[in-house]
């Protein structure tokens, strides 16, 4: 079940159903399932004192994947998404803010089906899967 939530923001997903079933999508295509995954949506400074408190890192960063799972191939966890980093990366790309969130959302599954994001090659790997999950939208 994948599920929203809200923490010191007002923010309303539009479009959840065909988001829930986007992300079960891509998880199937990726050979998981899913279990309990929560989107949690928060403000900069909220996710910065998550940042700080359970990574260590002292930055805003525009999501965070805390990875629950502990059955393979099956994805558990919490996803912190800063609205307010998906709304200034949007502006800076000049996209639509539902595009950036989307491609934010598909990473953070990304992250707990393998994929990583800190050398050069990952990186580049991770944005090839965001790609081909944008395009897979059928909102």
């Amino acid at each position: 079940m994948i599920r929203f939530f809200t923490e010191d923001i007002k923010f309303t997903l539009s479009q959840k159903i065909p988001t829930r079933q986007w992300l079960t999508r891509l998880a199937t295509r990726e050979g998981f399932s899913v279990g309990e995954l929560n989107y949690i949506f928060c403000s900069d400074e909220y996710l910065l004192q998550v940042n700080r408190e359970y990574l260590e890192h002292d930055y805003y960063t525009d999501i965070i994947t805390f990875d629950n799972s502990e059955e393979e191939n099956r994805l558990e966890g919490d996803i912190f998404v800063s609205i307010d980093r998906v709304r200034d990366n949007a502006q800076q790309l000049q996209i639509a803010e539902e595009q950036e969130l989307r491609r934010v959302l598909a990473h953070g599954l990304l992250h707990l089906c393998g994929f990583g994001d800190k050398t050069d090659d990952e990186v580049a790997l991770m944005r090839r899967k965001e790609e081909e999950s944008l395009a897979s939208w059928e909102g």
